[in-house]
């Protein structure tokens, strides 16, 4: 029996269009996510899909909901045969371009519309004038555009939710259960997570009928080809060794993630100084000026982008060396999304963790959940200065207690301060 990688994508039934997109793509054969979920989603069944970052999950339901949409036209009005529904504008506008790229020798031409917030919506209503075959949207905008009159979800017969963990951590449970509810009850959905906390588990056991069960597990075959590093550094001192790790290595360009929109700016524009071409991408900036530092990263026109989280999803940045975790991450699964920004379709990448005092029992935590034992480095001119705090001996007390006056006064007794006050 052949495994799934080593299918082609004739093998999965595709259209004679959307092969020759594929073979312009340049894909070889399919991922193990798209040979395990192309099939049932062709034959119409709903899908619970789990991989990791970099799997070609996008290919995996575009390809089939295309082929499955060109086999009928649309009927008049102002209806939308297919949904795709994501949590972030960047990631809806990326689907979008993928969509259209494997769409493009299709004998009729799929009307596919991107909408999100952030912009006027006027010129969004305007082009749902017609309807449209696809549309990928953000929760809150399409509610504005439901709201307005200006699409219809009654005629949906296809449902894409893409990062469903990512949706509900952003706080669009309400939102969902919203629009669910003006969709068909009769209707095939996929859903796409990379994990799976009990409110996606829930979604999924409310939503989906019979679903086929995909998850594809990472195998030390098909894993990113990723480098990771953890360089010793004192927080003061990072931007300074960032800048030198740019320039020591000739990074052409560099991902790099911080913990928040003020740190993005702050890094960047230290970066800007030191001559850098640098700029900052956070959720406070405008859609405009996120579009923009997205566009002038990929064409090379900036060299480092500093991000929050926001870029740690969906975003494919093609032949990206390097990724920098300038702040850790919060957890492990982020962590993960992070550094597969890099390595992606088979290039070699690079992930750099800076590690302080105050940040290694956090980054002990990270390597524990991945499986990893990074050796930890240090550059020279920029040893840290400030060492690791001990771990405090456990004293007896209750965990996560305050310890008492009468502990205090001991603990004072014993350091020969016998006028100490309870």
């Amino acid at each position: 029996m052949n495994e799934p990688n080593a299918l082609t994508f004739t093998a999965l039934k595709l259209s004679v269009p959307l092969l020759r997109a594929v073979v312009e793509q340049g894909y070889d054969q399919p991922t193990p996510i798209q040979a395990a979920a192309i099939p049932p989603i062709l034959a119409g069944r709903d899908v619970w899909a789990s991989a990791q970052t970099g799997s070609g999950k996008t290919a995996a339901f575009a390809l089939p909901v295309l082929q499955r949409l060109s086999a009928n036209r649309r009927a008049p009005g102002r209806i939308v045969r297919a949904l795709i529904l994501v949590p972030t504008r960047e990631l809806a506008v990326q689907i979008g371009e993928s969509v259209r790229r494997y769409g493009r020798f299709l004998p009729e031409a799929i009307k596919m519309l991107v909408v999100y917030g952030g912009v006027s919506i006027n010129p969004q209503m305007m082009a749902l004038g017609g309807g449209a075959d696809i549309l990928v949207a953000t929760p809150g905008r399409l509610l504005d555009l439901v709201d307005q009159n200006a699409v219809s979800l009654g005629s949906v017969g296809l449902v894409v939710l893409d990062e469903a963990d990512r949706l509900l951590a952003l706080g669009f449970a309400d939102e969902l259960a919203r629009i669910i509810a003006w969709l068909p009850a009769k209707r095939q959905t996929v859903l796409c997570s990379a994990t799976f906390p009990p409110e996606v588990e829930t979604l999924a056991k409310n939503h989906l009928h019979d679903p086929v069960r995909v998850a594809v597990a990472t195998e030390p075959a098909t894993a990113p080809d990723i480098g990771q590093r953890a360089i010793e550094v004192d927080p003061p001192r990072r931007t300074q060794l960032l800048r030198h790790l740019i320039q020591t290595h000739e990074w052409t360009r560099v991902l790099v993630f911080v913990a928040t929109k003020y740190a993005t700016e702050h890094v960047a524009e230290k970066l800007r100084r030191a001559g850098l071409q640098a700029t900052a991408l956070h959720g406070e900036l405008s859609q405009g000026a996120r579009t923009a530092a997205l566009v002038d990263f990929k064409a090379s026109r900036v060299s480092v982008l500093v991000a929050t989280d926001l870029a740690a999803r969906g975003l494919d940045i093609v032949e990206l060396p390097v990724v920098v975790n300038f702040d850790l991450p919060r957890s492990a699964a982020d962590y993960t999304h992070r550094i597969g920004r890099t390595g992606r379709a088979g290039e070699r990448g690079v992930a750099v963790n800076f590690i302080s005092a105050e940040t290694h029992a956090h980054f002990r935590l990270i390597e524990k959940r991945n499986r990893l034992a990074l050796p930890r480095e240090q550059i020279a001119g920029f040893e840290p200065e400030q060492v690791e705090p001990p771990v405090a001996p456990a004293t007896g007390g209750v965990k996560g207690r305050r310890k008492s006056k009468k502990d205090r006064y001991r603990e004072a007794l014993a350091r020969g301060e016998p006028d100490a006050t309870a």
